[in-house]
């Protein structure tokens, strides 16, 4: 039995191998080829399924209230990380919380030269792991993907993080997208 299986194992290798001599290409031939005919955006954001329920990406890209926090995902190049199984929480402001930022704040955050301080903002607003609101309590301090803390509070069954208002919650595949009316700002760095 043992002898069959390893025949079975070498004789599939030998066809991979012959597969891949015969192709007439070399490595960087199909490299090149592979990547001219990709979209610019490779990985998970690029799978299409109508079918299942929206990842956590998915929900901030099918909500009119949350094209700015899309362009800056994309800016920021964090589309296809959040689009990975996680399973995440996610603070999204509105674009009407972006709106309350100093004028040209956004504008600034999405040039190149501030991909960095735009990256840290994105993952103060993620949490790995989900938090379900039920369970959230006043005074909770929960670690961000930027390794700062933020704080829930809850008031007359309101909830907030670091102030801002909890106004939707919104299950993903990935995990639980919370929707805020403030952009939350990690503290500075001393």
């Amino acid at each position: 039995m043992k002898t069959k299986i390893n025949a079975l194992a070498t004789a599939m290798f030998i066809a991979m191998l012959i597969t891949a001599c015969n192709s007439g290409k070399t490595q960087e031939d199909e490299a090149t080829t592979s990547a001219a005919s990709v979209p610019d955006q490779i990985g998970q954001s690029t799978v299409k399924d109508d079918v299942s329920e929206k990842n956590v990406v998915g929900v901030a890209v099918g909500s009119a209230d949350h094209t700015t926090l899309v362009t800056a995902l994309k800016t920021a190049g964090y589309v296809d990380a959040l689009s990975n199984a996680g399973p995440f929480t996610v603070f999204a402001p509105t674009n009407a919380a972006f709106d309350k930022l100093p004028a040209g704040t956004v504008e600034g955050l999405l040039k190149p030269e501030s991909k960095d301080a735009l990256r840290n903002i994105l993952e103060y607003h993620v949490s790995v792991g989900v938090y379900k609101l039920e369970n959230l309590k006043d005074g909770q301090k929960i670690n961000q993907v930027n390794l700062d803390d933020i704080t829930i509070s809850v008031k007359d069954g309101k909830y907030t993080v670091n102030g801002a208002n909890i106004v939707a919650t919104v299950p993903a595949s990935n995990g639980v997208v919370y929707v805020i009316d403030g952009v939350l700002l990690p503290p500075t760095k001393k």
